[in-house]
């Protein structure tokens, strides 16, 4: 190749290329023909086989995901899921939730409660009745263990709710073994052991055998707390129940309703029930309910916090549990559903209101029953309680109770 200078001022030079380039343009572009056309041939060939591959991915992943999108491929137009279908899973998912944190509730207070007793063991102390449920054998399951609060002195009240709405004889342990509900009379010892008094509980127990002694509690009015505390420790560990309830021996309760409505929250873990208020904290000496120490709610006036009446209440198994192992170091305050409020206060408890759990006497709690929503317990709140009860709770049994086959034929 040589360069030539073309005249002019231009002072340009043009490139003259030999003559064999010529023969190159021709061949290569022979060359890139060829290689279409083959190109095209090798391509028409195979085309097919990833259009085929591809498909059968298709096929696979939707087969494989057909039970997960069901009806999301916009391809399938005639499935229709139902609205009710679609809420009816999220409602069983919801459950299943539930139903394992509370048996994850239970496996935690279990375990606490192993490792309280583990402890008294190593430290040489002597293990207390409530936490022998570890060493105990496997307990039967109870739907509710019901606790009625009395005194020594209310046998007339203890007869009147004998002869009403607690079963007697072959009936209680029909109660027991068939629906799954223990009733008991809960009381401690006087301050002389062995003395009059407890001598004529221990007459009673030996004929209608319907008491729940607590051994390390002395009997007072200003113990409410106290005593709270050992009945819900020594009753989870005699008995492992859903719930267990505290009524007092004034107040009339229907006991199928009862269970029917416990058994609506079985699944909740941490479930603390009964009617939730807030009432004033009474700083004034001498009146009733007052609060010695009132200071720690704050200023004089404030409320307490929402917590469930005293009449009935019912907690489930986990914090029953959650009472035993820690009775110890919980505060008593002095009124006894203050206190049980507060030990539930910093915990993860689901507090659930129920008015039926606080129902009037008659008229009330009949005008109830007739418009077909009968009321669990009823009690006038004048008295905190049925006043007169040992008179008139058969009145109210008549005209508010929920009836002998209601009971026997309930299914919890």
């Amino acid at each position: 190749m040589s360069f030539k200078s073309r005249g002019g001022g231009g002072g340009g030079f043009v490139v003259e290329l030999p003559s064999r380039s010529f023969v190159s343009k021709k061949w290569t572009l022979l060359l890139c023909i060829g290689c279409f056309c083959a190109g095209m041939l090798f391509t028409s060939r195979l085309w097919t086989e990833p259009e085929t591959r591809d498909l059968t991915r298709t096929t696979r992943t939707e087969d494989g995901l057909k039970l997960v999108l069901d009806g999301c491929d916009p391809s399938i137009k005639n499935v229709k899921r139902e609205p009710k279908d679609v809420l009816g899973e999220v409602s069983k998912t919801h459950n299943a939730i539930q139903t394992l944190d509370k048996t994850i509730s239970n496996l935690e207070m279990e375990l606490a409660a192993a490792r309280a007793t583990q402890e008294s063991i190593l430290n040489g102390a002597p293990i207390s009745d409530n936490l022998k449920v570890a060493e105990s054998s496997k307990k039967r399951k109870y739907l509710m263990v019901v606790g009625i609060n009395t005194a020594f002195s209310s046998r007339k009240r203890r007869d009147s709710v004998r002869a009403t709405w607690l079963p007697q004889g072959e009936k209680r342990k029909k109660l027991e073994e068939e629906k799954g509900i223990i009733a008991r009379f809960v009381i401690g010892h006087s301050a002389t052991s062995g003395g009059i008094l407890d001598r004529a509980i221990e007459a009673e127990d030996r004929k209608h055998g319907d008491f729940l002694r607590l051994q390390d509690h002395v009997e007072g009015y200003l113990e409410l707390s106290a005593k709270t505390k050992i009945y819900f420790a020594t009753a989870v560990a005699l008995w492992d129940a859903d719930f267990y309830v505290k009524v007092d021996d004034d107040v009339h309760v229907n006991i199928a309703t009862l269970g029917t409505t416990l058994a609506r929250h079985r699944s909740k873990p941490r479930v603390y029930i009964g009617c939730m208020k807030s009432g004033p904290v009474l700083a004034q000496k001498g009146v009733r309910y007052h609060e010695p120490e009132y200071w720690k709610f704050g200023e004089e006036g404030n409320k307490y916090f929402r917590h469930a009446t005293g009449q009935l209440y019912a907690i489930s198994k986990d914090l029953a549990t959650y009472v035993s192992i820690n009775q110890h170091v919980l505060h008593k305050y002095a009124n006894e559903d203050v206190s049980l409020g507060a030990w539930f206060i910093g915990l993860d408890v689901v507090h659930i209101d129920d008015r039926r759990l606080c129902c009037g006497t008659p008229p009330d709690c009949e005008w109830k029953a007739q418009a077909g929503n009968v009321c669990v317990a009823s009690f006038d709140w004048s008295c905190s309680g049925i006043c007169k009860s040992s008179e008139r709770i058969k009145e109210v049994h008549r005209r508010c109770g929920e009836g002998e086959n209601a009971l026997w034929s309930a299914t919890f």
